[in-house]
């Protein structure tokens, strides 16, 4: 690939950082700006027209989220890598983000430091994080390994909720796919968290999906 093949796509809905975030792509001669968006739903139909190298997006948009845009466009762009830009670090937002399909997520006070490195690091296969995001990731992973055939006695209802968690899923649309009301996703959540023993929805994703690798049966 020839640096002026590297095709990069812009969703930003404020409209001076997404000025600021073309002019520091084009500020070398690696990248061209081929789509500069400021709503997910207008994205969506362009990106997958003509999908580029590397989206870079926002996670709080108008409408539709950057989440849900890298969720939507994944499966249909497979060869495009998606880089989250934004100011949420809390460890949800991260995990939703790189289970939706992200391959880095860069926190907008580093941009100026390593948004460029990030965009080469997403291309030769890596995946960038700010510092602060990798440390929390780190932690979230270093959960305390459960005893070999632990069960938790979800029921079938709660390991649905909790696979379709595990891909990215916002409440809403669990709900939507299990034909039930949100209150209901929020109360077999509650269920889970208790009977897991954990706190957050990353913490229990990553504690249910280890014991299934543990015991595939």
């Amino acid at each position: 690939m020839t640096p002026s093949n590297r095709r990069i796509a812009i969703v930003e809905d404020d409209s001076a950082l997404r000025e600021s975030l073309s002019e520091a792509v084009t500020s070398t001669d690696h990248w061209q700006v081929v789509g500069s968006y400021g709503r997910a739903e207008i994205a969506i139909p362009a990106i997958q027209k003509e999908p580029p190298d590397i989206v870079i997006t926002d996670i709080q948009l108008p409408g539709l989220s950057g989440i849900q845009l890298v969720r939507k466009l994944k499966p249909l762009c497979p060869t495009t890598q998606f880089l989250i830009v934004t100011v949420f670090e809390d460890a949800d937002r991260v995990f939703e983000a790189l289970a939706a399909g992200a391959s880095g997520y860069v926190l907008k006070r580093d941009i100026d430091s390593k948004l460029l490195e990030s965009l080469d690091d997403v291309l030769s296969g890596g995946s960038p994080m700010s510092s602060a995001i990798a440390r929390k990731v780190v932690q979230h992973f270093q959960l305390p390994v459960q005893e070999p055939g632990e069960d938790f006695n979800l029921t079938q209802r709660e390991k649905e909720t909790l696979e379709l968690l595990s891909m990215g899923y916002l409440y809403k649309e669990i709900a939507s796919k299990l034909g039930v009301r949100v209150e209901t996703v929020s109360f077999h959540l509650g269920n889970i968290y208790r009977k897991l023993h954990v706190r957050t929805r990353t913490e229990a994703v990553v504690k249910y999906m280890a014991r299934i690798q543990d015991n595939p049966s």
